[in-house]
């Protein structure tokens, strides 16, 4: 164990910037597909609603 520690340590920070990626990207990913969802349900509701003429004073 002793002779691996130094490549344990070595790979460490690689490990942990991996992993801090990884996550980053699964929270911008999951971001992006909730918007695109509220984007189409609001699209959505407005193309079902006729246009109301306005009335003007």
């Amino acid at each position: 164990m002793e002779a691996a520690m130094p490549y344990i340590l070595a790979l460490a920070p690689t490990i942990g910037i991996a992993t801090l990626f990884y996550f980053i990207m699964k929270t911008i990913i999951e971001g992006d597909r909730r918007e695109r969802m509220a984007q189409a349900k609001w699209e959505a509701e407005h193309q079902e609603a006729p246009a109301k003429p306005q009335h003007q004073a």
